[in-house]
């Protein structure tokens, strides 16, 4: 399949991107919770609404146009994290014009320090690197049966990678952050990840069956190279 043209696979990869961007720029800041019967008060990050949609998406990607290509997604989305971050540096730091009153708000929202980016960009590049390693190698071993297992196996693998390096790099130490609501977020975000995971099941499904059949191909990866520091196919 080297050099194959696909209809679909630049939209799957674009939404891809859009979908981490706006996870990590609308629900990085904001903490929330769900009153749970029995536990009381859960507390959850609120980009994790929207950020397991990126995950699915990497796995329609391998699943369907296997790793290499869906490396090329990873790829362009890590490059998207960092001219976004860098953006968002450059346009805090700018001079305030006389009598704009939002820049608090304004650094509130996009001027999360280096700390928390480097954070959040190597947490995505292990994270989704072994969901999409996990899934290709998974669909081999079960022959290309049972989706349902290599989609919610390669999310607890990836997103429980994701928590695991980012929450400590992003916020250990820091006055707000005690340990305990750390290991409380860092829980819950990997729990609620992998349940909706399972919840999009049915999506992800239609999403596959619907691609392969009008891609016309279903890729395994037998042989593949899985490093991630290229970007051939």
């Amino acid at each position: 399949m080297h050099g194959a043209r696909f209809r679909y696979f630049d939209f799957v990869m674009v939404a891809f991107v859009v979908v981490l961007l706006l996870s990590n720029v609308i629900g990085a800041e904001k903490r929330s919770f769900v009153n749970l019967p029995g536990i009381g008060a859960w507390p959850f990050g609120a980009g994790i609404l929207f950020f397991p949609i990126s995950y699915v998406i990497d796995d329609v990607l391998t699943e369907v146009y296997g790793f290499a290509r869906a490396r090329r997604a990873l790829w362009a989305g890590f490059a998207a994290l960092l001219f976004m971050a860098v953006m968002e540096q450059t346009v805090v730091h700018l001079p305030v014009a006389e009598g704009w009153t939002g820049q608090a708000a304004y650094e509130r929202v996009f001027g999360s320090g280096w700390r928390i980016i480097f954070a959040s960009m190597a947490a995505f590049f292990v994270g989704d690197f072994l969901n999409s390693v996990v899934l290709a190698k998974m669909k081999i071993w079960t022959d290309g049966k049972y989706l349902w297992t290599r989609t919610i196996g390669s999310t607890i693998v990836g997103e429980g990678a994701d928590s695991l390096i980012f929450y400590p790099l992003a916020f250990y130490g820091m006055p707000d952050w005690p340990v305990a609501a750390l290991g409380a977020v860092m829980l819950s975000q990997f729990i609620l990840k992998v349940s909706w995971e399972a919840l999009l099941t049915p999506v992800t499904y239609a999403v596959v069956g619907w691609l392969k059949r009008r891609e016309g191909v279903d890729v395994y990866d037998v042989g593949t190279d899985f490093t991630p520091f290229t970007t051939d196919v």
